[in-house]
C-alpha cells in the first residue's frame, strides 16, 4: 500500500513538472512557437552581407476550413542580421465571426533558435468578422550565428479556429 502511495504521489508530481519542463525544452530548442521576443539582440545584430539564406513561407488551415490564408510571397532571400518584413493574407470566408490562432513551425529545427521575430500575427489570437480579410505583417531576422550549413529556412504557419476557447475565456470572471 505504501509503495502504491509513493507511485501515485510521484505521478502527481510529474504531472505538475511537465509544464515547466516542456517550456524549458521549447525555450532551449526554439520549437513549437515558444520563441521569445529578443528585441535587444535584434537591434544589436551585425548584418552579414556575404551570406544569403532563402526563407520560405508555408501556410495551412487546420481542419479543412474554407478560409483563405497565404504568404504574399512564397520566399525571400535574406542576409542574416538584417530585419525583414513579410506580409500574410487571411480571409474568413465563412458567414460567421471567428477567432483564429496561428501556430508557427520552423525547419530545420536547429534554425528555430536563430529566427527572431519582433512582430507577428502569431503572438495573439486574430478575430475575424464574417467575410473579413486582413494583411498581417511578420517582422523578423535571422541571427548571424545561424549555422553555416543552413542556407534554407522554412517558416510555416497553421491557422486554427480557436473561437470556442476564446469565447469561453471572455465569459469567465
Amino acid at each position: 500500500m505504501l509503495r502504491l502511495l509513493f507511485v501515485t504521489a510521484g505521478m502527481f508530481g510529474f504531472g505538475f513538472a511537465m509544464v515547466p519542463l516542456y517550456n524549458m525544452l521549447c525555450d532551449s530548442l526554439g520549437i513549437n512557437g515558444k520563441i521569445e521576443l529578443q528585441a535587444a539582440k535584434v537591434a544589436s545584430a551585425v548584418v552579414d552581407t556575404n551570406r544569403t539564406v532563402t526563407v520560405e513561407f508555408v501556410t495551412t488551415v487546420n481542419g479543412g476550413s474554407p478560409w483563405k490564408f497565404r504568404a504574399e510571397q512564397p520566399s525571400i532571400d535574406v542576409h542574416p542580421g538584417k530585419l525583414y518584413t513579410v506580409s500574410f493574407y487571411a480571409k474568413n470566408t465563412e458567414d460567421h465571426d471567428l477567432v483564429a490562432q496561428a501556430v508557427p513551425n520552423i525547419a530545420p529545427w536547429d534554425a528555430a533558435a536563430h529566427l527572431k521575430k519582433t512582430e507577428c500575427f502569431c503572438f495573439n489570437n486574430q478575430p475575424f468578422k464574417a467575410g473579413e480579410e486582413k494583411h498581417m505583417p511578420v517582422v523578423f531576422m535571422l541571427d548571424p550565428e545561424l549555422p553555416a550549413d543552413v542556407d534554407r529556412v522554412t517558416l510555416s504557419y497553421t491557422f486554427f479556429d480557436v473561437s470556442d476557447v476564446a469565447l469561453k475565456s471572455t465569459k469567465e470572471p
